[in-house]
């Protein structure tokens, strides 16, 4: 993935509209604006201006800059020299304010987590880039907004960001959260810290890593990377630039666009779902889709090692999975999946194409764009991360079908709607239809 600029939309009226085409006078830029040099920029400097000297009405820097040309186009790869009539100065920021926002307040969720020796759920928000921490028995009555948190983790000093995973140690509660696009670390709290806290260690990851699980009998930590696709193996105490035990990774793996982890530790096995996108990032033309999936593999399995078994195929409604979890005591397999709103719960034994025991779906279950599940094995519950309506539901492991949630934590009204911007690149303004389009 791209790294995500910011969950939400500006729209800034240019400075010299009189000079730009009627229609044309808004700039629409994602958050936060970024020094010019990072822009989208012609695919030479030259081509900024007209033959005469004058800087071209269409382009963002004659939105922005009135004839200025920045200095970090200079020296950029592929760029043109700098005509010596331009004058040359420091980046620096837009600090004009918007005209409005388009932006979702509400926290939008990609994981949640039960910490059983405190009575706790665990909600990570990549809007506010925060960990919310709730009493498990929590449930937001239908009058109101929301349930406001007992206490949160947020701020420079935490270095989350877009944090996607959170693994609540058994023994002591040290909470372990993964960043997905910035810092590509995982950070480790103790169970008491709250506020713009320093984290007790932080572990560089690859860029890119996605999912938590841990081997707690050979405590080892399992990390997840989506592209390229591997899983790295870590000390379960590593901190800073220590390497990983092991990495599986390669063709043979069958590993493509990696996205959730699980462990059997009864069985020794490995769960792994996959998107299906598959590239060589050094070979032009080596792109290609596969179907979704789930590969199993030994538990120490590591290097080019291919898989046990793969769920795959039409039957298996696999549709961009996200995390993953294993009940020990039942052999379940639980998979939020984002795509058709639901949680697939497969058989630990499953190979091929073939279809889910369980599917928890419908309009009595909450369930909204579905990113993480979580077994609490004490309480015999499941829990789901809503990213669709700022909410966690829960149900009981045996749920199916159109089953309303035993309790919902929601940190948003009723009905609520994400605006679910996840990782903004871009926006594009429909002139016919006077509508802004955000790729994510």
């Amino acid at each position: 993935m791209a790294s995500i600029a910011v969950l939400g939309v500006v729209v800034l009226l240019s400075s010299i509209t009189q000079r730009i085409p009627s229609g044309s006078a808004q700039l629409v830029s994602v958050e936060p604006l970024p020094v010019l040099g990072e822009m989208c920029l012609p695919e030479s400097a030259n081509d900024n201006f007209n033959p005469t000297g004058e800087l071209r009405e269409s382009n963002l820097f004659a939105a922005l800059g009135e004839g200025t040309v920045y200095a970090a186009v200079q020296g950029a790869p592929g760029r043109g020299p700098i005509p010596p009539w331009v004058e040359v100065r420091a980046a620096e920021e837009i600090s004009r304010p918007p005209l409005r926002y388009v932006r979702d307040l509400d926290p939008i969720y990609t994981y949640v987590a039960v910490d059983t020796r405190r009575n706790e759920v665990l909600m990570q928000d990549v809007n506010t880039f925060s960990i919310r921490v709730f009493n498990r028995t929590e449930n937001t009555p239908a009058n109101l907004a929301r349930t406001e948190p007992k206490r949160i983790i947020g701020g420079t000093n935490t270095k989350m960001m877009f944090n996607t995973c959170i693994y609540i140690d058994p023994q002591n509660s040290d909470i372990y959260t993964v960043e997905n696009d910035f810092g590509d670390t995982v950070s480790v709290f103790s169970e008491n810290m709250e506020g713009n806290a320093v984290p007790l260690r932080s572990l560089h990851v690859t860029h890119r890593a996605y999912g938590l699980a841990v081997d707690e009998e050979k405590q080892e930590l399992f990390v997840s990377v989506q592209y390229p696709p591997g899983v790295e193996v870590y000390r379960k105490t590593a901190s800073g630039d220590e390497k990983p035990l092991r990495v599986l990774s390669g063709e043979s793996t069958r590993l493509a666009d990696t996205h959730g982890i699980a462990i059997d530790p009864k069985n020794k096995l490995l769960f792994v779902n996959n998107w299906g996108h598959v590239s060589q990032f050094d070979l032009a033309g080596s792109g290609r889709f596969e179907p979704p999936s789930i590969s199993v593999y030994p538990l120490d399995a590591k290097g080019d090692a291919s898989p046990l078994r793969v769920i795959q195929g039409p039957k298996t409604q696999l549709d961009w999975p996200g995390q993953m979890a294993f009940d020990p005591e039942t052999g379940d397999l639980y998979v939020a999946n984002d795509i058709t709103n639901s949680v697939l719960v497969f058989s630990g034994t499953d190979n091929g194409n073939v279809a889910p025991s369980r599917v928890i779906k419908g309009g009595k279950t909450g369930v909204s764009s579905p990113v993480s599940v979580s077994i609490d094995a004490k309480n015999r519950e499941l829990w789901v991360a809503n990213m669709g309506n700022a909410s966690a539901t829960v149900y009981p492991l045996g749920a199916k079908g159109d089953s309303a949630p035993l309790r919902t934590i929601r940190s948003a009204p009723v009905g609520k709607i994400s605006l679910a911007f996840g990782k903004l690149q871009a926006v594009i303004f429909d002139t016919k239809r006077q509508q802004i389009l955000v790729p994510n």
